[in-house]
Formats: structure tokens, sequence, C-alpha cells
């Protein structure tokens, strides 16, 4: 009641004052900084912060109606501070506020106590209200996303715990509409990822990973390739045309793991047209690739109209926006998705961009210590997702190569995580440096902590060494925890895949003979494609000095050879690759 009188009479003074018949003027806006917060201080003003993407069609529309209405910018200007971000310019925020956007709306107190976050579109009247209600009353409003969580002791589930959480997953299926949630429709990667794996004992899982995979198909541009963020309206048909490099990235990885399990041609094809997307439209000229391609050809307009079109109607048209900012993180995200489809079709192009990637983002954005720069120079970090994403490019060319260099990387950057984003709780890993004071305060995010502890438990087993295995635990310690997973619904696949990877040995195999042996490279290429990405694949050159994790166990044998592990023991060898793959199916059963 307090809070209505107070806007009422705040109306009342605006309309007495005829602010919204002044002439309109542009909105000062500036970035993200502790200045920002001091001048507010110092104007006795609230901030309001503006998180958008570059992609974004209703950020455009925003921009040009909100932002634009005289009223609202004469509210802004007096009582308010203005800051404007690219949220994938700041890994940080947009982990923050990843539940309100985009856009994202948040207003502060100058002390940075978030008064109000909104998410999405708000119209020039709603903005005014909102203003107005802040002004005349700021007290904080409490937020789902604010509920914090404690740590699981040992960072693994029970029995009952793993079950309920599959029982979570299993319900967030649409079974009229397919695929996961009732709202936006989109592919949700670690959901479907541990549909596959769950198909070989789950009733129902592979019937519901291959409807979500063909429905997804929906969101593929027909002409260009890659796939459209995602569809409105509970159904499959009311696609969002931008294009962001985390759907590209790993569509095309989970396109390809599909592939690999089911052999159906079409999954291929859905990987292979991102890949070209990728290639004609992401790649820059030195090899790392950008940020994304824009939902609009004209800002704020509509693209229903032109992505209609075929290649050379649009082309006539124009080309919407690519952000061609190079950050190490989308750089990471492409390498792997690249290096997956490289592996599980055999296409050497995939995996040679991959690398040239790789190499580039080493040469222009790497840190001392293992760890890389988001951009040329970041304005706060390091941060978490960088360094991942790169750990996580770094160990699929180990895989895809047996090149133990890539190994030796993606395990620096995994020592360079624990030492500036773990916290004091030992229980997940921070978005950005722990040791460095800033704002907003360091604090896990859900993905990058799923990431990172399948990244670690990898790495645990290929290098035998026990601080990545613990890395893992203790992502899963914070994910674990029941507040946690249950805000997260039915989007819980992750946690059951990093929870399954860092409890149990995967399907390791070992190649023996030369890298330049026609015959093990085909053993290699065979143990590539199996269909699990739960998998360790070693290839032991002995010309190239010591074996992996110094176990020689193996026999000196005169030509190529391949061997099934486990609990400390290999099969037979194996050296035919026909041979080899049904070995592998059986292993899977």
């Amino acid at each position: 009641m307090k809070r209505l009188f107070l806007v009422f009479l705040v109306l009342l003074a605006g309309a007495g004052a005829g602010f919204a018949q002044e002439p309109a003027e542009p909105v000062f806006w500036q970035g993200w900084s502790t200045e920002a917060f001091a001048q507010a201080r110092r104007e006795h003003k609230l901030v309001l912060l503006d998180l958008q993407a570059v992609w974004c069609h209703w950020c455009h529309v925003m921009d040009a109606t909100t932002y634009r209405d005289p009223r609202v910018a004469s509210l802004l200007g007096d009582r308010f501070v203005t800051v404007k971000v690219d949220q994938d310019a700041r890994p940080d925020l947009a982990s923050r506020y990843e539940d309100f956007g985009w856009p994202a709306t948040i207003i502060y107190e100058p002390d940075g106590t978030e008064i109000v976050k909104k998410r999405g579109y708000i119209p020039p009247d709603s903005m005014v209200r909102l203003l107005i209600a802040v002004m005349a009353d700021p007290t904080p409003v409490e937020y789902h996303d604010t509920v914090a969580a404690e740590p699981v002791a040992g960072g693994a589930p029970t029995d009952e715990r793993r079950a309920a959480l599959v029982h979570q997953w299993l319900a967030g299926y649409d079974s009229k509409a397919g695929g996961w949630g009732f709202d936006h429709k989109y592919l949700d990667w670690d959901t479907v990822e541990f549909a596959l794996r769950a198909a070989r004992s789950t009733p129902g899982a592979e019937a519901m990973a291959r409807a979500t995979l063909q429905l997804q198909r929906k969101l593929l541009d027909p002409a260009w390739g890659g796939m459209y963020q995602y569809s409105v309206g509970g159904d499959w048909n009311e696609p969002h045309f931008e294009k962001i490099m985390s759907m590209q990235a790993e569509d095309m990885r989970i396109y390809a793991l599909a592939y690999a399990q089911w052999g159906d041609p079409a999954y291929l094809e859905t990987a292979q047209a991102i890949h070209r997307y990728l290639h004609s439209f992401l790649t820059g000229p030195e090899g790392a690739f950008y940020v994304s391609q824009d939902a609009d050809l004209v800002p704020g307009t509509h693209g229903g109209d032109f992505f209609s079109l075929d290649d050379a109607g649009r082309r006539a048209r124009g080309i919407p926006r690519i952000d061609k900012n190079l950050y190490s993180r989308e750089n990471g995200w492409a390498i792997a998705g690249l290096a997956q489809l490289a592996a599980v079709s055999g296409d050497g192009s995939a995996g040679t961009e991959a690398e040239t990637a790789a190499t580039w983002v080493l040469a222009h954005r790497a840190l001392p210590g293992g760890g890389f720069r988001h951009d040329r120079a970041d304005e706060s970090g390091p941060y978490l997702g960088d360094t991942l994403a790169m750990g996580r490019g770094f160990y699929g060319l180990y895989q895809l190569t047996g090149d133990p260099a890539w190994l030796n990387r993606a395990a620096a950057a995994a020592d360079f995580i624990r030492a500036h984003f773990g916290r004091a709780t030992d229980a997940g890993y921070a978005t950005s440096d722990t040791a460095v004071h800033s704002f907003p305060r360091p604090r896990p995010e859900y993905d990058e902590n799923v990431a990172l502890a399948r990244l670690a438990a990898a790495l645990g087993r290929a290098t035998g060494r026990p601080a990545y295995h613990d890395m893992a635990v203790t992502a899963l310690r914070w994910l674990l925890e029941p507040a946690l997973t249950d805000r997260r619904g039915y989007y819980v696949g992750g946690v059951l895949l990093a929870s399954e990877e860092t409890g149990t040995d995967p399907l390791h195999i070992m190649i023996l003979g030369r890298k330049d042996d026609p015959a093990a490279q085909a053993l290699h290429a065979a143990a590539l494609r199996a269909p699990t990405a739960h998998k360790l694949v070693e290839w032991w050159d002995r010309g190239e000095g010591a074996p992996p994790r110094g176990e020689d166990i193996y026999p000196d044998l005169p030509k190529a050879a391949a061997f099934l592990c486990a609990n400390g023991a290999c099969s037979a060898p194996v050296f035919d690759p026909q041979a080899l793959a049904a070995r592998i199916k059986a292993a899977l059963r």
C-alpha cells in the first residue's frame, strides 16, 4: 500500500510537471565500472543496468522504443546512472543474470544492492511505471536466483537421489509438442546427451532423444546452415533467428554423438550443415571464430521475411550483422564441437579448423599459468568460462589426434582454474577470479560447473592425477545441492552426466602403433567412433617416448593393435577396425 501511494504521488507530480511532453533526449550510457556506482553515490541516484546481446531482436526493439521514449529518457537522466553492457563481452555479468535476459534490466542502490531485476522487453509505459515505483520505494525484491546452494558431503548422489533426479529429468519431456520444456523450444545439450546415454537402459529415452533431434532440425537454417537459437510459443514453428556460437558448437557436438550412436545420416548432415555455416559466416581470416550473427537485418525489425528467402535473395538485401569479436570462450566451444565432428565423421577439415583456432588463441589470448583472457584485454576477469572452454577444446583435440601436447594444455587449463576460481567453501568454482575484489561478487554458475566436473573427471583418468578427480568432486558438491537442482527443474541432465563420469570408469581404448602407420590410424579412427562421450582413447607411438601415465603394460607387437582396458587389465589385442568396433559395441551394452 505504501508503494502504491508513493507511486500515485510521483505520477501526479510528473503529470503536473509535464515531463512526458518534454523533447526526447538520448539516454547517456556508460560502461560497467566502479565509477558508475561512485557517481550514483555522489549524485544520490540509482543505477540502471541494461544487459543486452548484440544479436538480440528484443534488445534492438527496446533501444528503438523504450529508451527513445521522452518520458523514460527524462526519468533516467534525472534520477539514474545508466549502464549498458554486451553480455557476451562480460561473462561474469552474463552468468549472474542469465535467468533474466536478454535484455535484462537490473536496478541497484549506489552500494550495489539489487533492487529490481526484470526479464525481457519492457515497453515504454511499463518502464515509466517501473522507474517511478522504484524511485518511490527502493526496497529490494527477493528473487529465486538469490537462493544460496550449500555443498553436499561426498560430492556424489545416493542411489535414491540419482533416481529422483532421473525422474525430474523425465518429467520435463513434452509428450505433446516434443522435446524438453514447455515454453521455448530448443535442444538442451546436456538433457539430450543424457538421453543418448540413458537410451541403453531407460525405457523411452531413445524415442525422446530421437524426437527432439528431429524437431530441432526445424531450427536449422535451410539456406545458410547453422541453428537458430530457439522457437517460442510452446512449439517448434516460431524461431528466433539469431545464431550464437554456443548453440552452433554444442548442437554440432550432440548431432555428431547421435550419429555415432545410431548411424542416422540425417544427424551427420545436420552437424555438417552447422560446420558449413561456421566456416562461411563465423570464421575470421586468421582462422579464429566470431561470436554470433544478429537475428535482424534491420535492428528491431523481425527477420521472418528475410530468413524465408534463399541465399541469393538474402544476399541481395544484405547480411545480418556478425559480432566479430574473438573471444577465447567461443573459440573453445567451437574447437570442442569441431573435434567431436571430426572424430565421428573422419572429416579432416573440421579437425584442421579446430587446431588452427586453438593455435590462434594460444598465440593471442593466453595468460601465464595455463589460463586465457576473454578478449585482447579484459575489463574484469579472468573468467572461468574462457579457460574452461579452451580446456575442453584441448582435451577434444587430444582425443582426436593422440598428441600429448594437447593433453598437457588441457591439464594446464585445469591447474589455472584450480588456482584462480576455487572457493573457500570447497564447493563449486566461481565465474571470475576469487582472489580479485569485484562486483558482482564471484559465485558459481551451473553450466560451467557441469562442464568443469566432466573435464576434470576426464583429465583425472587421462593423466592419472588424483587432483583432477578432486576438482570434479568439488564441482559436484555444489551442483548436487537440492535447492539448486530443484531450481533447475527438469534441466538436470548435466548433473547426471557429471556424476556418472566422476564416479565410473570410462570406456578405455588404447591404440599401439606408429602415428604414420595406416593400420594404427584405422584402429584409432574406429576407437573415435565409439558412441559415447564417456571414453578415453589413447594412442601410444613408442617412438614418441613413454606411454601415457607411465603404464608400460602392453606387449611389443609386430603390428598395430588396439586394447580395451578396465580395472587395471586389458583385453587381448585387436588388429582389425571392424572387430574393434564390434568389441566396443558389446562393451557399451
